[in-house]
């Protein structure tokens, strides 16, 4: 029989009332009893207090209550008689004698139940007396010996090669009945629990009280994204901005193993990946992961996977999705596309854009009579092979514009080598590939060659006057490419001939106020604060 005693005197006096203020909506000691009840080793649970509103609220719960004597209730006290106190007192009624007992603290709101019963049901299999629970956190220390400052090691070393160095959290302390005693809980034989570093803050002053609402309030959040030759990389880009900017929330990414420049690229951006091969084990694996918010940046979705996805998880966030499935998400933000006949879970057009963190601080494009130099980037893949169609015109003209140089800025899915896409400084031509900080390069643009993705609305931050090439049909519906917002789109680009172009390109570059006024349109527009309004829909902090 196992018994958890879970000791809460009234006399707070850092924090009045401490262990009944509200954390995140519910009394402290709430965590400390919901951990015991769902602890299915735990036979019995009983709040020890001197304080009758913490055994009024405590009863709410449907636990045991005993009022404390008020000697036990002195500051001086420790928790050792306080614990044997409550036992005897709980054997006395209930007429047994309990095999195991566990102290648990109040002021541990972020100790898990999961911990809570792995530890215990560790403790069952072994042969120790006592578990403490505790964290490893090895640091270099000193201490004062004979009135010196003397080191607590023999050699300076990194942190992770350091030797173990347990502190006690005091959110747990499981004995075997047998070792207790008035003043002792700790049998002879001890070991220690280790546990997160996350579930082990205990509350001592304001400060630690801050810290727990705030880890009590994260969210638990799946990015569900694939990034391949034949879809780009887009999807992928866009959930590592979101990524960035989810700071305090847990985050973790969701991808197909088989689309493998996506799940290269999260893996380069040090982002925790789960790995899936099909929509049927992605919904396994969000019943076993419990997500409190799941993205989907995957295009259209059906409503049959929608639904599904309904079942298990509060909110789902779709991205760019025009299928019939949006229509059952809680929120669907379409960026790119702008059609307010649909409902009111919809929220469209550049309102929502999402830049990446480095254009938020990056400087304009200063604007030149006189070209002098042209970015080119078709994306993470570019499935069309515009690139090279660019490269080649690029070659072609340079006798007659040997003062303009062409920046290649190529994806981390193209392939460069097979293209024969490299720098020819001779011919004015730089190639770089999967570049950290693309902003730099468009800071120094006087124009650009695009498709009609995202990095429309990046370059419109900058002000770098663009041609647009579609990749394909749904990107031609991306409605912010347009000429009224500095982009001349030449459509879909497939359909557009190499002389027409070679055309475009010329004439841009001859006629420098058609490329002013292109500036002029991109920069009326303020894309900065897009991104504040996704992350408040993806939280609900937002309607």
């Amino acid at each position: 029989m196992v018994l958890a005693v879970i000791p809460a005197r009234g006399g707070s006096k850092g924090i009045p009332r401490k262990n009944v203020r509200l954390m995140n909506g519910k009394p402290l000691i709430y965590y400390a009893i919901h951990n015991a009840k769902n602890c299915p080793s735990i036979d019995d649970v009983v709040v020890s207090s001197d304080d009758e509103e913490i055994l009024k609220i405590a009863s709410s719960y449907g636990v045991e209550t005993m009022t404390r004597d008020s000697e036990l209730a002195k500051d001086a006290v420790t928790l050792d008689p306080v614990i044997y106190d409550a036992v005897c007192t709980m054997e006395k009624k209930k007429g047994i004698q309990y095999d195991v007992v566990i102290t648990l603290q109040v002021t541990s709101p972020l100790l898990s139940s999961d911990t809570l019963d792995k530890a215990l049901e560790s403790f069952l299999a072994s042969s120790d007396d006592t578990y403490i629970s505790v964290v490893n956190k090895p640091h270099l220390s000193w201490t004062k010996k004979d009135g010196c400052y003397v080191p607590n090691y023999e050699k300076r070393l990194n942190r992770q090669q350091l030797p173990p160095n347990y502190l006690e959290t005091g959110a747990f302390l499981i004995t075997r009945r047998e070792c207790m005693e008035v003043n002792s809980r700790i049998g002879k034989k001890v070991s220690v629990y280790e546990m997160p570093e996350r579930e082990a803050v205990d509350i001592d002053a304001a400060s630690d009280w801050v810290l727990c609402e705030y880890e009590l309030k994260k969210k638990r959040i799946i990015l569900r994204a694939d990034g391949y030759k034949e879809l780009g990389m887009g999807h992928i880009y866009h959930c590592l901005t979101l990524a960035y900017n989810l700071t305090g929330q847990e985050i973790l990414f969701v991808t197909k193993e088989q689309h493998e420049p996506g799940l290269k690229k999260l893996q380069e951006a040090n982002m925790p990946v789960h790995t899936i091969k099909s929509d049927e084990e992605f919904m396994e694996f969000v019943q076993e992961w419990k997500p409190d918010v799941v993205v989907n940046d995957c295009l259209n979705t059906e409503a049959d996977y929608i639904k599904e996805l309904k079942k298990y998880v509060k909110r789902v966030v779709t991205i760019e999705d025009l299928g019939e499935g949006a229509d059952y998400a809680d929120v669907v933000i379409n960026a790119l596309y702008e059609d307010h006949t649909r409902g009111d879970n919809y929220y469209w057009g550049s309102n929502y854009v999402c830049l990446r963190d480095e254009f938020f601080c990056a400087t304009p494009s200063v604007f030149h009579e006189q070209v002098q130099n042209i970015v080119v980037i078709f994306g993470g893949t570019d499935p069309s092979n515009f690139t090279k169609r660019i490269y080649e015109m690029a070659k072609r003209i340079h006798k007659d514009y040997p003062e303009i140089k062409f920046h290649f800025a190529l994806g981390v899915g193209y392939d460069q080598k097979a293209n024969q896409i490299e720098t020819d400084e001779i011919a004015g031509i730089y190639v770089e590939q999967n570049l950290k900080h693309i902003s730099d390069l468009f800071g120094k643009a006087d124009l650009a060659f695009t498709s009609q993705g995202r990095t429309v609305y990046e370059l419109a931050t900058i002000g770098v006057p663009a041609v647009v090439m579609a990749q394909n049909e749904r990107e031609m519906k991306h409605t912010f490419a347009q000429m009224n917002n500095g982009f001349l789109n030449l459509g879909l680009g497939i359909n557009v001939a190499d002389e027409t172009i070679e055309t475009t390109f010329r004439w841009l570059v001859d006629t420098p106020q058609i490329r002013k006024e292109m500036q002029s349109l991109m920069m009326r527009h303020d894309l900065k604060s897009g991104i504040k309004r996704v992350i408040g829909l993806i939280l609900e902090d937002e309607e």
